[in-house]
């Protein structure tokens, strides 16, 4: 046997371990295909499981409550929250950050793994794509209370005003608003382009009259032909294309709104980097707060397999280390930096400061749990993935609080120090916005197919050609 005879046969075995590996390691236990995998994907539009209703109860209810909430804030203004001076900036703008962060996990899931090309993303995308609007609509919201006059929230807009007043574009507003504003635009543009497929599929198969034809008119009379399909796919590499950038430009121009001022605990070239990292941690844990119930109460476990569940979670792990590594730089540079307000910021007052126990459940929920990760038994267990998933998402909460409440409540001088107290109106704006998301979560799942039925159908026919080719 010669050198290029033992060369091709090395390959030849390379290549069938590979498929082996493959085969071992599906995306798709699920045995059906062609349309019965179809039909099971999208049937949840017009056949609700059993017990649907009750679950927007809670829901209705806490939306209800931010409404209550809003009303408050729009009659009483600001005022009716606990903000005061110096905690200018409080409840509000902690959400705001929080569920930008929330957002950015979607948009990141299938956008950047498309791009990369990953076929897992196909389970999951829809879901991840569907949290980005809903989280980006409540972001969107306290921003617009927190101006006071939300009414006049058209001024930052930089509109041709017979009047020559113009945004004030050395503030940080305009750029939050551009910057926010185009992300929904493009985020809702690529949710919708990859979802037209699909509303064919259902308007195709709906019973009733009245249903093919609303769904009909939002397939935007797709046909699936050659053409239309080339057109799709060249329109959604594009969004991709656009949106991945968006990922770290969004999230980085909301911490200049802190780093470009003096303020102790703010005055950061660290913070770009590190709101992106800790945006795209807090989005996988919700990704995985969403993935699991959802695969429990349709029962797609096997669309949604443990596989997914287990690169998820690696995932989760890689960006949790670098939020560890971004705490541990931000504490070295303060210390090392030599400036006394900085040191006491970052270090004295997060140690025996008045928000100790925040600044505590912090690094437990963000630090410590991510480390089950490293098992595999914890990565592809739903519960302790559950578990951990809900202790992260209010780690992250924790940090959002201890960095601009923690940080605004003591600054250079000690006779301005003045503690923040969340009043029942904060509360209540937090928990409704909850609320509101789960309540949009359940329409998108009642009335839009949550996984990407076309796309999971091409995957499973490669999937079997390789299998069968090996």
């Amino acid at each position: 046997m010669t050198a290029l005879d033992i060369a091709l046969h090395e390959r030849a075995a390379e290549r069938a371990e590979a498929r082996a590996l493959l085969a071992d390691t599906s995306l798709i236990e699920d045995s059906r295909r062609g349309a019965a995998l179809t039909l099971s994907l999208v049937d949840t539009v017009w056949t609700p499981r059993r017990g649907w209703k009750w679950l927007f109860v809670l829901p209705v209810l806490l939306t209800g409550l931010l409404c209550v909430a809003i009303g408050v804030t729009l009659v009483e203004g600001i005022g009716a929250w606990g903000n005061n001076i110096p905690v200018a900036w409080a409840f509000g703008i902690t959400n705001f950050v929080w569920w930008i962060g929330i957002g950015h996990a979607g948009t990141f899931i299938s956008a950047f793994l498309l791009l990369l090309n990953q076929p897992w993303r196909n389970s999951i995308n829809r879901v991840a794509e569907a949290m980005t609007l809903f989280a980006l609509v409540n972001a969107g919201l306290f921003p617009l209370l927190h101006l006071g006059r939300p009414w006049f929230a058209y001024w930052l807009v930089p509109y041709p005003a017979t009047t020559g007043v113009w945004p004030n574009f050395l503030s940080s507003l305009p750029w939050d608003v551009a910057a926010v504003s185009t992300y929904f635009t493009i985020s809702l543009l690529f949710w919708y382009v990859g979802l037209i497929p699909d509303l064919a599929t259902v308007r195709d198969a709906a019973p009733g009259l009245w249903r093919r034809r609303i769904y009909g008119v939002l397939a935007l009379g797709w046909r699936g032909s050659r053409r239309a399909w080339q057109q799709h796919r060249v329109m959604y590499l594009l969004l991709a294309g656009l949106a991945t950038p968006l990922v770290i430009s969004v999230h980085s121009i909301v911490s200049l709104d802190f780093s470009i001022t003096q303020l102790p605990g703010w005055h950061s070239t660290i913070f770009p980097p590190f709101f992106v990292a800790g945006a795209i941690y807090s989005g996988f844990a919700m990704v995985l707060m969403l993935l699991i119930p959802v695969r429990r109460f349709l029962h797609w476990e096997g669309v949604i397999t443990d596989r997914h569940l287990d690169l998820c979670a690696r995932l989760l792990l890689t960006t949790g280390l670098m939020v560890g590594y971004s705490y541990l730089c931000e504490t070295f540079l303060a210390w090392y930096s030599g400036d006394p307000f900085e040191r006491y910021a970052l270090i004295t007052n997060r140690a025996i400061g008045p928000y100790r126990w925040v600044v505590l459940a912090m690094m437990a929920c963000n630090l410590l749990t991510p480390q089950l990760f490293w098992w595999r038994r914890c990565r592809r267990s739903p519960l302790v993935l559950f578990t951990a998933a809900v202790l992260i998402w209010a780690g992250m909460w924790c940090e959002r609080f201890t960095i601009i409440v923690g940080s605004l409540s003591r600054d250079f001088l000690p006779a301005n120090w003045h503690a923040f107290h969340p009043t029942w109106v904060d509360w209540s704006l937090l928990t409704g916005s909850l609320g509101l998301f789960a309540l949009l979560f359940l329409l998108f799942l009642r009335w839009v197919p949550a996984i990407s039925a076309n796309e999971l159908q091409a995957q499973a026919v490669r999937m079997d050609h390789d299998v069968t080719l090996g």
